[in-house]
């Protein structure tokens, strides 16, 4: 085989589509590390892909897909590339910004990895998947080891252009995939409760009553007019955040889209699971201005709770709580 593997330091992260100044601005301010100082010299970027040496801190939250345990490949042929990859482990997913071509011979040379756009619901895979990107014809940093069991940490879904009242739909559909990936949870189903806050004009509703569950839908505005009049949807005009849960009862599921500041999110989902009226909860976290990393640990402090970044949040986080 004319192929060599050398080890390096260090980590290398995939920014989400158009996200690379969000993933950079996240590296200076939460980790310290501003990515163009001269001081942090052998910092490489190869596309949305960027490999820092010597990296020891968490993973970003802009970051779909972290090379855990990076290697550089320099190989003489398609041939001798994918044979070097399929030592290392038997499921690789590309990130392509160069050699185009020859990267999609490498990726048929490949056990085959379903790459199309998903219809919801389906479930992530367990078994763990690796990442190469080409940087010339005759070398790829790789990693066996990645912190997504997604194709290069990134869910596409087939959309729906006819039914949903708003493209928010897509986000609730991949935190509700993750939550089951994650928590090993159920998916919101027929003969469950869920509440969602500042629903309107109703993309999450859509989601849930499609799903079979009951969802009481609180917003100042009423939801568009297929979900007022669909049997599983109740609707309260209304503050959300000003009900008290003793006063609405159990829910099986919380639900939150709703544009306010963290402080005021954070403080809700405390009175929710304070409460013990609820144990899995989905919400997202709005960004304003500049981003508080302080507040954004103390959610993902909580037990049992994950704070992502999703492939259809812009400048935004997604809280996922699921469990007692």
């Amino acid at each position: 085989m004319s192929a060599s593997i050398t080890k390096l330091s260090g980590k290398a992260f995939l920014a989400f589509p158009d996200m690379k100044e969000m993933l950079f601005s996240e590296l200076k301010n939460r980790f310290g590390i501003d990515v163009h100082a001269p001081s942090h010299s052998g910092i490489v970027e190869y596309g949305d892909l960027l490999y820092i040496p010597d990296y020891l801190a968490d993973s970003p939250y802009w970051c779909r897909s972290c090379m855990v345990d990076p290697v550089m490949i320099h190989f003489d042929s398609i041939k001798d590339a994918s044979s070097a990859l399929r030592s290392m482990q038997r499921s690789w997913a590309p990130y392509q910004y160069t050699c185009f071509r020859r990267a999609s011979l490498i990726q048929d040379n490949l056990p085959h990895i379903n790459l199309k756009a998903k219809t919801f619901p389906f479930d992530i895979p367990s078994s763990p998947i690796g990442l190469y990107t080409l940087v010339d014809a005759n070398a790829m940093i790789a990693s066996a080891a990645t912190s997504s069991c997604l194709p290069a940490g990134q869910v596409q879904w087939q959309e729906d252009h006819e039914n949903p009242p708003s493209r928010a739909y897509l986000k609730v559909q991949e935190a509700l995939v993750l939550a089951k990936h994650f928590f090993g949870v159920d998916l919101p189903h027929d003969g469950q409760r869920c509440f969602e806050a500042g629903a309107c004009p109703g993309g999450w509703t859509w989601v849930l009553a499609n799903l079979g569950a009951r969802v009481f839908a609180v917003d100042r505005s009423e939801l568009a007019p297929s979900l007022m009049s669909n049997p599983l949807v109740t609707f309260k005009a209304h503050d959300a955040f000003t009900l008290a849960p003793e006063e609405l009862g159990h829910f099986d599921w919380i639900f939150s889209d709703v544009i306010c500041y963290p402080e005021r999110l954070l403080k809700w989902i405390h009175t929710w699971l304070d409460s013990g009226l609820t144990t899995n909860m989905i919400c997202t976290i709005k960004m304003q201005g500049d981003i508080d990393w302080q507040l954004v640990s103390e959610f993902a402090a909580i037990p049992n709770s994950r704070v992502v970044h999703l492939n259809y949040n812009k400048h935004e986080l997604t809280f996922i709580h699921c469990g007692a």
